[in-house]
């Protein structure tokens, strides 16, 4: 298998609509945002808008779904980061948060998403090395380069043996 370095990579979904309620989009009002995400060979993802633009709660919307892409995106490169540097992750979870605003004119744009990584390592002696894979996980992460506001990050490194049982 040859190297990945220096080519493209394509990628496809499709999204279809499911949310024509007799007369489409004859009125603000009158169709859902239901849609489901596909892609081959994966299941598929239940969206919507957001709740406060008319949206069904229980699917994701484009905005979660943009800051999962960002935090998942961190983790694959941190934990790649970390085989690198000799660091043992034996946990990672991130609760990510991110922060919209609307221009009055019916758009918006993100303005920042912040990432808490949480990682838990099988040794002290990993902590500094732990910390310091996260800057080099950021530059390597597809996403958050391809963003055009600012993606922060607040980790915290945890050593196995002093969490409680």
């Amino acid at each position: 298998m040859g190297n990945a370095l220096g080519r493209d990579h394509q990628y496809a979904v499709t999204v279809e609509w499911q949310g024509n309620l007799g007369s489409g989009t004859s009125g603000y009002r009158e169709y859902s945002r239901e849609h489901t995400v596909f892609a081959e060979g994966k299941h598929p993802i239940e969206g919507s808008a957001d709740k406060p633009f008319r949206g069904d709660p229980g699917r994701w919307n484009p905005e979660e779904m943009l800051l999962a892409a960002l935090a998942q995106c961190h983790m694959m490169s941190y934990l790649h980061v970390a085989v690198e540097s000799g660091v043992v992750v034996v946990e990672y979870t991130d609760a990510a948060t991110g922060s919209m605003r609307l221009d009055g004119h019916g758009g918006g744009a993100f303005s920042e998403a912040v990432l808490h990584p949480v990682v838990t390592v099988k040794d002290a002696a990993m902590v500094d090395a732990a910390l310091a894979a996260h800057r080099r996980a950021r530059e390597l992460c597809f996403i958050a380069n391809s963003v055009n506001f600012p993606v922060h990050h607040v980790p915290v490194v945890q050593v196995e043996a002093d969490l409680p049982d």
